[in-house]
């Protein structure tokens, strides 16, 4: 479908006109949105070719006609909105928490600052899976191939210092297709 906006009559973000269509011509448009602040990942869609948040692509950097899509290599639930069962799926597989045998401690797991240092890159992260959908390493084996954003999340738990399962996250890791099959295409940047 082709829109056209008022864009004196709406926000200066994608996810604006999006709302702004879906309030004034059609209410049946479907997209995610939640935080509007680029820290939940639920508007993850492509715009003009290229995955983006829409809460923070300005549509003055967009094409004249923007073109809007859902996420590739996904299946579509409706409109804008792809199912990522899938993916969250794999992100289960990880088991993206804490692993530690010994007793908690009476207040929390500390780490030197160092230590902490070595999770920055990885637990920022918001899941919303736009590396994963432009990925074709992931379009080709998706069914085998954990995917950028899981596979930097399983990254995360294995550098932290306060995780006590590196091997048993390494084993579940080793497999020719759940880990290696990155061919540094790099859509996932």
């Amino acid at each position: 479908d082709t829109f056209h906006v008022d864009l004196d009559d709406c926000g200066p973000m994608v996810l604006d006109a999006l709302i702004w269509i879906k309030s004034k011509i059609d209410s049946t448009l479907t997209f995610r949105r939640s935080c509007r602040e680029g820290i939940c990942g639920s508007c993850a869609m492509n715009i003009d070719g290229t995955n983006w948040l829409a809460c923070t692509r300005f549509i003055a950097d967009t094409r004249k006609r923007a073109a809007i899509h859902p996420l590739n290599n996904m299946r579509i639930i409706k409109d804008l909105v792809p199912d990522l069962t899938h993916v969250f799926a794999q992100y289960r597989l990880i088991e993206p928490w804490l692993k530690a045998s010994a007793p908690a401690p009476d207040r929390e797991r500390l780490q030197r600052p160092e230590e902490r240092r070595k999770l920055d890159g990885s637990w920022e992260c918001i899941l919303c899976f736009s590396c994963t959908s432009g990925c074709p390493s992931h379009w080709w084996n998706a069914d085998r191939f954990l995917g950028p954003a899981v596979l930097l999340q399983a990254w995360r738990w294995l550098v932290d210092s306060r995780d006590e399962v590196t091997g048993e996250r390494l084993d579940a890791l080793e497999d020719p297709f759940r880990l290696y099959r990155c061919h540094t295409i790099l859509n996932c940047t």
